[in-house]
C-alpha cells in the first residue's frame, strides 16, 4: 500500500470511484482519477461541514459543476462519516440508490448541488454567495460568515451561462467564492484544442476575478492556492492541470476515461501503480479515520456556532429564526375600484411589497426590466459590491444565469429568491427552471407580458407556446392569475409552495376589476366557478377570464346558461379530489377552454369533441386591440364561436 496516510487517502478516492463505476457498468471514471489529489486537500485541510449535522446553517457549501463526476463525491461523503453506506455505492446508479448518475441536491446526505448540465452548478454557486453575503451582512458575521467551493471542468467553462454568472460574480466582488478548474485538456470528443483554445485566466481576470495556476496533483500547491484564494476579496478560480484518468496506463489523458468503466484488465493495472493490494470495496481504517478526523473541524464551528446563537440576545434569535421559518402568509387584497382597469402585473407589484414586509428573507430581482416587470421591493436598496443589505439583485441582461443564481439563493436556506423578465424570455432560463423543478427548489418565478396582447412589439416579444411548455415541466406550478384577489393568492400559494418553484405569468394590459367578490380560498384550489350555468362550461386563465364572462352574458342574453370557470393553475387544480373537479367542472357538460396561447394541453378539459380558443400560431406586430378584432378574442367573437360549436343560435 502507499506509504503516507493522506497518500493512502487519496488513491482510496481513485480506487472507491472506479469500483463502483466498474460494479456499475456504467459512470465517468477519469475525473474522480484525476482531481483526487484536490478533493482529498479542499476536504482534509479546508472544507467547513459536519457529518453529525449536515445542514447546519453556517457551513461552507459545495458545489460539484462537473456532476459526472459523482463518485468523486460519493466517496469523499462515505469516507467523511456522512449518512451513505458502502451498500448505496455498490448500488450506484441502480433503481432507487441514494447514488444516482447525476445526484443533483440532497442536502441530508452532504450534497448540496452536484449538476449534469454543465455550468449550472458553477452559476447556482454564485446565488449561494448572494445568499451568504447578504444573511452576513444582516445577521453578523458571528452567525453566518462561511464559504462556497465548487468543482468545474473544461465542459462548465464552456458554457454559456457560466460566463453570465461569473462576469456577474466579479462585478458584485463575491470573495467567499471558490472554484476549483480540472483543467485536464480532455472532453468526450477528443482534446480540448477542437473547440477550445481561449486564454481561461485571462477570461476570469477580465471579468474581476482573482486567479491562480497549479498542478492539480501536487497538494502542497493546491493548499498554498486554496489559502491565497481565500484570503482574496475578489471571487477566486483556481487553476488545476490535472490528467484525467489519472494512474491508467492505457486511458490516462485520452476520453476513452471520460465516460466509461475502465475494464477490469485496466482496473487492475491502476491498482499495481498505486500500489493498491486490497480487493474492490475494501477500504483501510487509516483512509476513514484521515477523513473523519479531518470533519472534527466542521464539528467544532458547529459547536462555536451553537454557543454563539446562544448568546445571543432575543432580537437577535427572532431576527435569524425569521429567515428560516417559513411564514403562513394571509396577504391583503390590493383596492382598486370595482369596474376599473388594471394590469396583473401591476397588481404583483404592489402584493411584492406586502410580501417583502412580511418575509425577511425575500431577494431577488429582474433581467434588466425591473419597471416593465414590477418586480422591485421598493422598501430596500440594491445588493451591491459595498452594501450586501440590499434585497434588489442588478441581474442584467442574464436571464440564463439569474435562473441559477435565483436557484442557488434559495437553495442556500435562509432566503427565497425570485427571478423576473417577460414570458417570452423564459426560453433563456428553462434549464434553470427545468433543475429547480427536479430538485424540488422553491424559487418564484415573476414571468410578465403573457400574451400577444403585449402588442406593438410582435412575435419575438409574444409567447404563445410558453404556458404549455412550462405546464409540461414536472413539478413547476405554473399561476396565471386574473384579477386583484387572484394575484394576492398567487403570491400566497408560492410563498406556501417550499417543495417546488412557482411561476407567476402576468399581463401587460388591464383588466377590469370585479364587482362581487371572489373568494380567495377556492382560488387557492386551482380552479372555481367564477359564473354560473347548465348549458356548458367555459374555462379561461389570467386576461382570458373577463373575456369568457363578457362572452358568457352575451350568450346568456341569447337564453343559454354558461358556466365561467378560472383556473389560475392547473396543476393545482388538478390535484384537487375527484368530487371537486365534478362539481366545479359539471359531470358531462360540455366544455370549452380559452387562453391567449397555444391549444396545447387543454384537450385533457376538452375532450376529443370541445372547443379549444386559442393562438396556435405565432403574434403579430400590432396594437392589442387589432389583435383581439382579427383573431376572434373579443366577446362576440367568443360567444359566436361558443354558439356554432353547440348549434345553438
Amino acid at each position: 500500500m502507499t506509504n503516507t496516510v493522506e497518500q493512502q487517502a487519496t488513491d482510496a478516492l481513485r480506487v472507491l470511484s472506479i469500483d463502483a463505476v466498474q460494479r456499475a457498468n456504467s459512470g465517468h471514471p477519469g475525473m474522480p482519477m484525476g482531481m483526487a489529489d484536490i478533493a482529498s486537500v479542499l476536504w482534509s485541510r479546508f472544507l467547513v461541514v459536519d457529518p453529525n449535522d449536515p445542514t447546519w446553517i453556517d457551513r461552507d457549501r459545495f458545489v460539484l459543476s462537473n456532476g459526472h463526476g459523482s463518485m468523486l463525491l460519493y466517496s469523499l461523503l462515505h469516507f467523511s462519516g456522512f449518512p451513505l453506506t458502502m451498500d448505496d455505492i455498490k448500488a450506484f446508479r441502480q433503481f432507487g440508490s441514494v447514488t444516482a448518475g447525476h445526484p443533483e441536491h440532497d442536502p441530508g446526505l452532504g450534497i448540496e448541488m452536484t449538476t449534469g448540465p454543465l455550468g449550472q452548478g458553477f452559476a447556482t454557486g454564485i446565488g449561494m454567495a448572494i445568499a451568504e453575503a447578504h444573511l452576513r451582512s444582516v445577521l453578523g458575521s458571528d452567525l453566518v460568515d462561511h464559504r462556497i467551493y465548487g468543482f468545474v471542468s473544461d465542459g462548465d467553462l464552456m458554457e454559456g451561462v457560466t460566463a453570465e454568472a461569473a462576469s456577474l460574480a466579479g462585478h458584485l466582488g463575491l470573495g467567499k467564492v471558490t472554484y476549483l478548474y480540472d483543467d485536464n485538456h480532455i472532453t468526450i470528443d477528443g482534446t480540448t484544442d477542437l473547440a477550445f483554445t481561449e486564454d481561461v485566466a485571462a477570461r476570469f481576470d477580465s471579468y474581476g476575478w482573482h486567479t491562480v495556476a497549479v498542478d492539480g496533483h501536487d497538494r502542497e500547491a493546491i493548499a498554498a492556492a486554496i489559502a491565497e484564494a481565500n484570503e482574496d476579496a475578489r471571487p477566486s478560480l483556481v487553476l488545476c492541470r490535472t490528467h484525467i484518468g489519472f494512474g491508467s496506463p492505457n486511458k490516462q489523458d485520452t476520453s476513452a476515461s471520460h465516460g466509461s468503466p475502465l475494464g477490469d484488465d485496466e482496473i487492475a493495472l491502476v491498482r499495481a501503480a498505486f500500489d493498491w493490494d486490497l480487493p474492490p470495496f475494501e477500504i483501510p481504517t487509516e483512509v476513514y479515520g484521515f477523513y473523519r478526523d479531518a470533519m472534527q473541524r466542521g464539528g467544532d464551528a458547529r459547536a462555536a456556532w451553537t454557543q454563539r446563537c446562544d448568546a445571543a440576545d432575543a432580537d437577535r434569535k427572532n431576527q435569524l429564526e425569521a429567515f428560516f421559518d417559513a411564514p403562513d402568509l394571509h396577504l391583503g387584497i390590493p383596492h382598486h375600484d370595482a369596474g376599473s382597469a388594471v394590469a396583473t402585473r401591476v397588481l404583483s407589484g404592489e402584493v411584492l411589497q406586502e410580501v417583502a414586509g412580511s418575509l425577511p428573507g425575500l431577494i431577488g430581482g429582474s433581467g434588466d426590466l425591473t419597471p416593465s416587470n414590477n418586480s422591485r421591493i421598493e422598501t430596500s436598496g440594491d445588493f451591491t459590491a459595498s452594501d450586501r443589505t440590499g434585497r434588489n439583485v442588478r441581474f442584467g441582461i442574464r436571464e440564463h444565469a439569474m435562473g441559477s443564481i435565483v436557484n442557488g439563493i434559495t437553495l442556500h436556506g435562509g432566503l427565497r429568491g425570485y427571478g423576473a423578465t417577460f414570458l417570452t424570455f423564459s426560453d433563456y432560463m428553462r434549464p434553470a427552471v427545468r433543475l429547480g423543478a427536479l430538485m424540488g427548489t422553491p424559487s418564484i418565478w415573476v414571468w410578465t407580458h403573457d400574451s400577444v396582447f403585449l402588442g406593438e412589439d410582435g412575435p419575438t416579444h409574444q409567447p404563445v407556446e410558453h404556458l404549455a411548455a412550462l405546464r409540461s415541466i414536472p413539478g413547476l406550478r405554473v399561476i396565471r392569475p386574473a384579477d386583484p384577489t387572484e394575484v394576492t393568492v398567487a403570491w400566497e400559494m408560492a410563498i406556501g409552495h417550499v417543495d417546488g418553484p412557482t411561476a407567476l405569468i402576468l399581463g401587460r394590459q388591464g383588466l377590469p376589476v370585479p364587482h362581487e367578490a371572489i373568494d380567495r380560498d377556492l382560488v387557492a384550489r386551482g380552479g372555481y366557478v367564477r359564473k354560473h350555468g347548465d348549458d356548458a362550461v367555459l374555462i379561461a386563465t389570467g386576461s382570458e377570464v373577463p373575456l369568457a364572462e363578457q362572452a358568457a352574458e352575451l350568450l346568456g342574453d341569447r337564453g343559454h346558461s354558461i358556466r365561467v370557470v378560472s383556473m389560475p393553475s392547473v396543476e393545482v387544480f388538478l390535484a384537487q379530489d375527484e368530487d371537486y373537479r365534478t362539481m366545479v367542472l359539471g359531470d358531462g357538460l360540455p366544455t370549452a377552454t380559452i387562453e391567449a396561447g397555444v391549444t396545447f394541453g387543454w384537450e385533457r378539459f376538452s375532450g376529443r369533441t370541445g372547443l379549444r380558443i386559442g393562438i396556435d400560431r405565432f403574434g403579430t406586430s400590432a396594437p392589442a386591440s387589432v389583435i383581439a378584432e382579427e383573431w376572434g378574442f373579443t366577446p362576440v367573437a367568443v360567444a359566436d364561436r361558443v354558439a356554432t360549436w353547440l348549434g345553438i343560435s
